[in-house]
């Protein structure tokens, strides 16, 4: 039996990333796609509980169904696992391609890795693809060459248990030059808000900022190597404890 894939993403179900990554899903296998009826950039991991979430089916054709939910990309993976899949087992959730790096601390925020988190709970093999093409439109046929590499490699060898991966993309005037396993750079958001007045004297803001990155020079993480032409690909997973500073802080409560 053909694998049985889960796509969603987080800038709504119309957008052109995640077409392309439609498109080669179903390279490999029958495909559900479930993701937002708008966009939904930065509801990392948020799900509605005080709204009621409504189901459109927008295709159906062998091999591929298409909903669209007014509600937030960790409710899309969690209604496609919990509901619309019926009794068939998901053997890959893939969530993308999203239109802009998740890279650094971007990750806590974004939507498009709630989706794998949610393929992570439900333990099942998960990928997010992200591009450096911020428009709503764009050509992203030069992902498709390593996301059809990564996809095939994750159902034929499978991964870690409880990790996905993070795909990130650079968006070049010149071929990518590779790939490179990565960590997540640490950094932090800097003159974050714009305050503005409108028309009738109120203050309003709009969320801009800038990304200082802790140490630039650190050639493991994904903002590096990303800077300098190469696919990232980071292991990431549920569990934030830092197993490390357990035993220390032990000590530091006695």
């Amino acid at each position: 039996m053909k694998p049985f894939i889960l796509v969603s993403n987080d800038d709504g179900y119309s957008f052109d990333g995640i077409k392309v990554l439609i498109d080669v899903a179903r390279e490999f296998g029958d495909v559900m796609v479930v993701a937002p009826l708008n966009h939904q950039s930065g509801k990392a991991s948020s799900i509605s509980v005080t709204d009621p979430l409504r189901v459109i089916k927008i295709k159906e054709e062998p091999g591929l169904t298409v909903y669209a939910v007014n509600g937030t990309p960790s409710d899309c993976a969690k209604l496609g696992l919990g509901v619309l899949v019926g009794d068939r087992k998901v053997d890959l959730v893939l969530s993308g391609v999203n239109h802009g790096y998740n890279q650094g601390s971007s990750v806590l925020y974004s939507g498009t890795i709630g989706v794998v988190m949610e393929g992570v709970l439900a333990g099942i093999k998960s990928v997010a693809f992200s591009y450096g093409e911020y428009g709503p439109e764009g050509d992203f046929s030069p992902c498709i060459p390593y996301m059809r590499d990564i996809i095939n490699k994750v159902l034929t060898n499978g991964l870690p248990q409880d990790v996905a991966l993070n795909v990130n993309i650079p968006l070049l005037d010149e071929p990518i030059k590779g790939v490179k396993v990565t960590t997540t750079a640490q950094g932090m958001w800097t003159n974050t808000w714009d305050h503005r007045t409108d028309p009738r004297g109120m203050d309003y803001y709009w969320m801009l900022g800038e990304y200082i990155e802790r140490d630039p020079n650190d050639e493991t993480t994904d903002v590096f190597w990303l800077n300098r032409g190469y696919v990232s690909v980071t292991p990431i997973h549920v569990d934030q404890t830092d197993f490390q500073s357990m035993s220390a802080l032990s000590k530091l409560l006695e």
